[in-house]
């Protein structure tokens, strides 16, 4: 299993963004993505999932702190999982992780099986 997180870049603040996630070799549609992202001298942390919840829908959860700015979708057909980022702000300056592991998982780091190589997002005020 490899993903490929890219999409990073220099954005002002205020500025849209979007990652994606390219996700190779899992074994089917029925895994949750979560992008996470390490600011300098901080801990990972959670920014958004998409996940399944044993329905045909997939369901997204939010941090907080991303909430009504960010927006995560997938494309299964592409085995891509996008976050589009919008309304940027300087503390959202970080590198970028997707991960990916089978099923429905949290929301947690050390739930995840599968990460990407993590691509940096910079917000400039």
């Amino acid at each position: 299993v490899q993903l490929q997180a890219y999409g990073g870049g220099l954005v002002q603040a205020g500025g849209p963004l979007r990652l994606s996630c390219a996700a190779f070799g899992l074994p089917s549609i029925y895994y949750t993505v979560g992008w996470f992202r390490q600011a300098p001298g901080k801990e990972r942390e959670f920014v958004a999932l998409i996940g399944w919840g044993g329905g045909s829908t997939p369901y997204a959860n939010y941090a907080d702190s991303v909430k009504g700015r960010f927006t995560i979708s997938r494309d299964n057909f592409k085995n891509t999982v996008y976050l589009q980022m919008n309304s940027l702000k300087p503390e959202d300056t970080a590198v970028y992780f997707c991960a990916a592991e089978s099923g429905s998982v949290a929301a947690i780091p050390s739930t995840y099986a599968y990460w990407g190589q993590g691509t940096l997002v910079t917000v400039s005020s």
